[in-house]
């Protein structure tokens, strides 16, 4: 941060901060406009508009495809399962950050695998064998389209030095073309959200948003472009729409460059509060006095952040004997970092959203959710029949997010003692203690099957056997029937030694737990929730590990709809905004009763000192019909000085 200027060196010092802080942010809009850009060009490749959606594995496979991406028919049915029926350009972009591009490395790293003479070619009886036979099986006829090719084929061997040349080659033509496609074609460039004008020549590259609704046609699809190289590296009613256009990031209030879309806009209202510095502090603590008498149950958990900003938690079941008052805490777990080793996380937003269990967990009340704040911890007090509730955690994503950090050196795991034994480092030690007590939900000290299974699911996608676990006894210490945490460190030590030293996998599971090469946790939050009851003992244990649920959604919507001011968008009152307000966080919700799905443009350009869990000053979402859908959550981005939300929310015509 820097501090206030008292001299002109100072102040000199300051201009250089603040100009390479504003290099930063172009740096990172114009990677964040590039990919939203080439998402579009891929998606108008194939379709006619970006409303259209993928109505088949077959069409999902080749906007894939055109978008750089060699899809196995593995990773298509990951995203178009059974139950899938169409996919839209939001679910396109959300794929396309997930699946990121084969790179010329990891194709040669495929070969070399098969490349049993180490020559840089492999025989085409061989590569018919391989491909047809192991993994996911290609057929006879796309092997021999890899065969066929005059470059990179001679004497009945393929030189696949070569074809990754080529490969790679292709992709990235593939790609120019459909962005040159999409610049030269000014009806596609003028399918801008809220504007029918030209743009500029210096924002024609731009990515632009959907189009109306109104405007759609029926359209025959495009023919479908003839595939290029095909070859896989194969091993053996409530919703949350993403944005469609990406500008300005929350936070940076310049005006923007981009015509104004308001006055194309059919209806608009504008919702502007002003909030006061963040005390951190509720005007009314709920705490009971007599707390400390109360029975009281503990667990532990954790946010992890995905590579697509989708947030996974524990979720959990509590149930209570008989009627009582209950108090409930949750706040972010403050672990024994070491000296000097900042803890991030400790400044993530927590809440807890209490539903009750009447006759299936499809069928889940909203009782209410933690809204009192003392600090970083949030409460909530209530009284609460006999039964079985639900506990969903909640983070709105302001605070946890993505950051690009620029890491100098790779922390060390592993060394060679005196003796040439492999060691545990220091550093490592450290942050396998603080993964553990991390795991250890019930905090006893001990890893139960249970809780060791959380872990698994999270590093490997696999759980642990009864069998396993025997075995996992037998060769670390244990207690209770229960890995101690000298246990846990041995278990880590073990895969070292088995892989020889190389900390591939160790680095596996650190980064899927929210560490970064610093060994550094900057993409997970764990969190400790309390339940105080009065009058029984309560029993909290966690279910499931995973995203935000359809029930959470709904949830949050209804707190909304409750709490929330409501404004109406449009003359027959179908469209409705809410937006709630607490002292630290502002949620608007959108709700659409018409027959008709609707597309509202959100403007954020005029708040001050603010951060949105989307990261956009502006973007679209799309309503579908009879629904509602949580649009955006906001924070202060300093929360020791004053914020002002102003949003507009306009509906496109």
């Amino acid at each position: 941060m820097a501090s206030s200027p008292g001299s002109n060196a100072s102040l000199s010092c300051e201009k250089t901060i603040l100009s390479e802080s504003s290099q930063a942010k172009k740096s990172q809009y114009s990677e964040e406009e590039t990919f939203y850009m080439n998402c579009r060009a891929a998606y108008l490749a194939v379709f006619n508009s970006s409303l259209e959606n993928i109505k088949s594995k077959e069409q999902l496979c080749l906007v894939l495809q055109q978008a750089g991406r060699n899809p196995s028919q593995k990773t298509v049915n990951q995203y178009w399962t059974p139950q899938t029926t169409t996919l839209n350009f939001d679910d396109f972009c959300n794929i396309l950050k997930k699946e990121k591009p084969a790179t010329k490395t990891e194709l040669l790293k495929a070969f070399l695998k098969v490349d049993t003479n180490n020559d840089g070619y492999i025989l085409h009886t061989e590569l018919h064998k391989i491909l047809t036979m192991r993994g996911e099986k290609m057929t006879a006829e796309e092997v021999n389209a890899i065969t066929k090719l005059a470059d990179v084929n001679s004497n009945g061997k393929l030189d696949y030095n070569k074809f990754c040349k080529l490969y790679m080659t292709t992709n990235e033509q593939c790609r120019k073309t459909a962005l040159e496609k999409l610049e030269v074609d000014s009806r596609l460039r003028r399918q801008q959200f809220g504007s029918q004008v030209e743009t500029s020549s210096e924002r024609a590259t731009s990515p632009t948003s959907k189009p109306s609704s109104r405007t759609t046609r029926k359209t025959d699809h495009k023919p479908a472009p003839k595939r290029g190289i095909y070859f896989s590296c194969r091993e053996a009613p409530f919703q949350d729409s993403g944005p469609i256009l990406p500008s300005e990031s929350a936070g940076d209030n310049r005006t923007s460059s981009r015509p104004s879309s308001a006055q194309s806009c059919k209806a608009s209202v504008s919702s502007t509060i002003g909030m006061g510095t963040s005390s951190n502090t509720n005007s009314e603590l709920i705490e009971p006095n007599t707390v400390k008498d109360w029975q009281c149950a503990q667990s532990k958990g954790c946010f992890f952040l995905e590579e697509d900003g989708e947030i996974i938690t524990h979720k959990y079941r509590l149930y209570l004997p008989q009627r009582s008052t209950i108090y409930i805490t949750i706040k972010p777990l403050n672990l024994s970092q070491l000296e000097g080793k900042a803890s991030p996380w400790l400044s993530v937003d927590t809440a807890l959203y209490v539903l009750k269990e009447n006759e299936s967990q499809e069928n889940l009340q909203l009782v209410s959710f933690t809204e009192a704040q003392n600090k970083e911890m949030f409460m909530w007090k209530g009284e609460l029949g006999s039964g079985i509730y639900w506990l969903i955690p909640f983070t709105t994503g302001c605070k946890l997010k993505k950051i690009k950090k620029h890491i100098t050196g790779e922390a060390k795991l592993v060394y060679r003692d005196g003796d040439g034994e492999l060691a545990l480092t220091k550093e490592f030690k450290a942050a396998l203690s603080d993964i553990f007590e991390m795991i250890d939900l019930d905090g006893n000290g001990l890893l139960s099957l249970e809780e060791y299974n959380f872990f698994e699911l999270r590093t490997s996608g696999e759980k642990c056997d009864e069998e396993a676990w025997a075995v996992c006894k037998e060769n670390f210490d244990t207690k209770k029937n229960e890995l101690t945490r000298q246990g846990f460190m041995d278990l880590n030590l073990m895969e070292a030694n088995d892989r020889e030293g190389d900390p591939s996998d160790l680095w596996v599971t650190l980064l899927s737990l929210g560490y970064n090469k610093a060994l550094e946790m900057t993409e997970a939050c764990p969190f400790v929730i309390d339940i105080y009851a009065e009058k029984c003992k309560p029993r909290i244990k966690a279910v499931y590990l995973e995203a935000g649920s359809r029930q959470l959604n709904r949830a949050i919507c209804k707190s909304v709809v409750n709490k929330g001011d409501a404004k109406v968008l449009d003359s027959g009152g179908s469209i409705i905004v809410y937006t709630y307000k607490s002292d630290t966080r502002i949620t608007s919700v959108i709700e659409n009763k018409s027959e008709n799905k609707v597309i509202i443009h959100v403007n954020n350009e005029q708040s001050k000192n603010c951060v949105n869990n989307r990261g956009l000053n502006i973007f679209a979402v799309e309503v579908a019909p009879k629904s509602m859908m949580v649009c955006q959550h906001v924070m202060p981005l300093k929360e020791q000085e004053e914020w002002i939300y102003n949003c507009v929310h306009s509906l496109v015509p």
